[in-house]
């Protein structure tokens, strides 16, 4: 079993910034990319950004300029770093990874959501 916990969302103020993490645990051999997505209410879920286990990196238009995904290979761990925060942002952002769990198959696995809510 494999699953993805993220923490960090919170509310902020616009301009603001907020730092997302999200860790992966359980029966886990390798994991190849992983990513934030966030969907607001009556919206699509939509990608903000992503990052292969090289670390080549690709952001949605809105996050270009502003936001930061990295990652931590040895926890198992990415991170979103947002900054100057607009209240279009606000949105439930969730973390996703393909994960190789065992020596023969490859999941995409999603966490739970965090809430992000930028309002002044």
């Amino acid at each position: 079993q494999v699953q993805l916990v993220e923490s960090g969302g919170g509310l902020v103020q616009p301009g603001g910034s907020l730092r997302l993490s999200c860790a992966a645990s359980g029966s886990i051999f390798s994991i190849y990319a992983m990513g934030w997505y966030r969907q607001a209410p009556g919206k699509q879920r939509e990608l903000v950004a992503a990052i292969t286990s090289d670390g080549i990196t690709n952001y949605a238009d809105p996050a270009k300029g502003r936001f930061t995904i990295s990652r931590d290979n040895a926890k198992n761990a990415v991170y979103l770093q947002m900054n100057s925060l607009k209240p279009e942002d606000t949105a439930v952002y969730y973390c996703n990874a393909d994960i190789k769990n065992t020596a023969r198959s490859t999941i995409h696995s999603w966490g739970q959501g965090t809430q992000v809510t930028v309002s002044s």
